[in-house]
């Protein structure tokens, strides 16, 4: 990559698109083009401190590609309306789907290979699996609309003719880690947790409201933000073959196990409640999740994962305790 070219981040100023920046600068990119709605000023923390040429705002990205025409030698598009709790279908696809597709034409016309954030919320309730196969799209049925959104996303780029020369579907499970502060009710359960312990020295979990798991046990492929940064900073150096891959770590745990960690990671002993899952939720709500990760795997990546124990109790003493970002 010459000095000339550049690097473009969308949902720079989110969570795993700061974690993203941030990873490009320790490997020494600072030729990064961000790109988010800067408005939220609970997220401008997440980017103090990293390295960039500029920062463009969502809604005049592609004004400015007009305007500045860049050399872009590749594009993380990680930015999307991800809020599950959004039932207005047209918000996500507006940001999801035609935003997306604008990212997608762009890298055709121009030729720059895309890694772009799909979700594992598109297999809906698992009953097809967790197999990131080319055909499964077209049977899922996703629990929401943002699920939808980035099902039919991953559908419309499956029926395209034209192609970036290097393209990557991520289908990222439970993503846990630093810069998450600003998400609130959609932050991560060990967020959640961490606060609880905090504030009340207890953890509220939600009860099982199926007869096959146990309050507590239900199941989710858990995965540190710190291994979804490395595979995507990989598919950029090794371009393997295009398509669709989940991005978990292949092993479901249980929020037992997750709060559980956070606890051991504060050296506390576990202290849990349950209460009834809201009635908005219950019936939009996975109870297993586990990545299929051999197709990552045949394609050549072969770093380990953090496991939940270690990824959890990482963030918990370098971050949460002590208030800090990637």
């Amino acid at each position: 990559m010459d000095n000339k070219e550049v690097i473009v981040v969308t949902g720079a100023a989110g969570f795993i698109g700061s974690c993203m920046v941030g990873y490009l600068n320790l490997k020494g990119y600072s030729n990064l083009v961000l790109v988010d709605d800067f408005s939220k000023t609970a997220k401008e923390p997440n980017l103090a401190d990293k390295k960039y040429l500029e920062k463009i705002e969502r809604d005049v990205f592609f004004e400015w590609l007009q305007n500045h025409r860049p050399n872009i030698a590749f594009i993380f598009h990680l930015g999307a309306r991800t809020d599950t709790t959004e039932f207005d279908y047209s918000i996500h696809q507006r940001l999801n789907v035609e935003y997306s597709q604008k990212i997608w034409n762009y890298c055709v016309i121009h030729s720059i290979p895309l890694v772009y954030a799909s979700s594992a919320a598109t297999y809906g309730s698992g009953e097809l699996g967790y197999d990131d196969s080319h055909e499964l799209p077209f049977q899922l049925q996703p629990l929401n609309p943002y699920g939808v959104s980035k099902n039919e996303f991953d559908k419309w780029v499956l029926h395209e003719s034209m192609h970036p020369p290097f393209w990557a579907g991520l289908k990222f499970f439970n993503v846990y880690g630093p810069n998450e502060y600003h998400k609130g009710r959609m932050a991560s359960v060990i967020w959640h947790s961490f606060n609880q312990i905090r504030d009340q020295g207890f953890v509220k979990l939600f009860r099982s409201h199926r007869p096959d798991f146990k309050d507590g046990q239900q199941l989710r492929d858990f995965i540190y933000v710190k291994d979804v940064i490395k595979v995507c900073y990989w598919l950029m150096e090794h371009q393997p073959a295009s398509g669709l891959y989940n991005l978990g770590t292949g092993k479901a745990r249980s929020f037992e196990d997750l709060v559980k960690a956070t606890f051991a990671g504060l050296g506390k002993e576990p202290q849990i409640q349950f209460i009834d899952m809201p009635e908005d939720i219950r019936d939009k709500y996975q109870y297993f999740t586990e990545a299929n990760m051999s197709k990552l795997t045949a394609a050549g990546y072969t770093e380990s994962f953090y496991s939940l124990e270690d990824g959890v109790g990482e963030y918990v003493r370098n971050y949460l305790a002590g208030g800090h970002y990637y």
